[in-house]
């Protein structure tokens, strides 16, 4: 049986080039975080900017097909 806390946080390791390292390092200079914070926070807001682009596009398709015949005219105008 694994232990509760072993549930609870996910540790990984995360292999950078030198370059990324330096890059990362930067970023979490500038925004006074730690490496591991920056990290953890574009992952964060990578997976948000996804959903949001989904529901976008899902949005999109949606006003598309309701409002067929108006964009039809609107295009052969």
């Amino acid at each position: 049986m694994v232990a509760l806390r072993y549930h609870l946080v996910m540790a990984m390791t995360l292999r950078l080039t030198e370059e990324e390292t330096a890059l990362l390092r930067q970023q979490a200079e500038r925004e006074g975080r730690s490496m591991h914070e920056v990290v953890r926070l574009a992952i964060q807001e990578r997976i948000a900017r996804q959903d949001h682009n989904k529901r976008v596009h899902l949005a999109a398709h949606r006003v598309a097909i309701e409002h067929r015949e108006i964009l039809e005219r609107l295009r052969d105008a």
